[in-house]
């Protein structure tokens, strides 16, 4: 099975009407089309793009109040996905259960299904800053393409949780990231190789480029988009089948080939995955 995947690297500015954030969503989903991807991964927290709407007074929306655009959010990525007939991680977006937010991914079928993944570690300044609740679900989703996962940021820096959505058939991973500094962005990006190299598996991560100056915590981000693979020989030798120019407004494209994880698990130089010692430490 091959598929071609797009990942965004999504230039934040200040924007005046929730039509601005469509439209530039609307132009990188069509530019994905354009190179016929199947998947396009937008990067977590973009939608915080609409809090420097701004309110009456010109003060930044809180981060409270981005779960009023739920069903804009929805809507725009449901209509593109079906509109484009590709699948569209649309970042992730800020929701509201009883009295607490949750950072959550969309996954946008073709068909118009709507899958969600919660965010399962929250970072220190999600929780202090923005009182982020964990989510306690980790699945995998089925699609024409494949078995995938979709871990968030921080939660690529945990083994152990890209361990059960292998387990559970996935195998590529899309991490939606946002970080603000290289020593930030670097931890994701380390991590995000290591895992395939643990599981055998593609990871596609993406990050924000730009800046909303007058967003708390959003002011400064550091970001690039890479399609990721095991080190084996049917790979590059860095693991990287694509890569972006740091810092900047751009799409990176690449294909994916299960068959050639499917080859390296039984016969690679190693066999990591099938080399686990699960009377020693289980998967989940």
């Amino acid at each position: 099975m091959k598929f071609r995947v797009s990942a965004v690297q999504y230039h934040l500015h200040t924007i005046r009407s929730f039509e601005e954030f469509a439209q530039q969503v609307e132009h990188y989903v069509k530019t994905a089309a354009e190179f016929e991807a199947d998947f396009v991964l937008f990067p977590e927290f973009v939608t915080t793009q609409l809090m420097s709407m701004g309110d009456s007074r010109e003060n930044a929306l809180t981060i409270g109040e981005l779960p009023a655009f739920t069903e804009a959010y929805c809507s725009l990525f449901t209509g593109l996905a079906k509109q484009m007939r590709m699948h569209i991680i649309g970042g992730t977006h800020v929701i509201q259960e009883k009295d607490r937010l949750y950072n959550v991914a969309h996954l946008f079928y073709p068909d118009g299904k709507i899958a969600r993944q919660p965010k399962i570690h929250i970072t220190p300044t999600e929780v202090k800053e923005w009182n982020m609740g964990a989510g306690n679900e980790v699945n995998v989703f089925e699609t024409e393409k494949g078995t995938i996962a979709i871990l968030t940021c921080y939660d690529i820096e945990f083994p152990e949780i890209v361990r059960m959505v292998r387990a559970k058939g996935a195998d590529v991973i899309f991490c939606p990231s946002c970080t603000d500094d290289r020593h930030g962005f670097h931890r994701v990006r380390y991590t995000s190789h290591a895992r395939t190299i643990e599981n055998q598996i593609f990871v596609v991560t993406t990050g924000t480029v730009g800046s909303l100056p007058t967003v708390d915590f959003m002011r400064a981000n550091f970001g690039q988009a890479a399609i990721l693979t095991p080190n084996d020989i049917p790979f590059p030798p860095k693991g990287i089948l694509a890569e972006g120019e740091l810092n900047q407004d751009m799409i990176v494209t690449a294909d994916l080939d299960l068959e050639l994880l499917y080859q390296v698990r039984e016969r690679g130089a190693v066999t990591t995955w099938r080399d686990r010692r699960t009377d020693l430490y289980p998967d989940w």
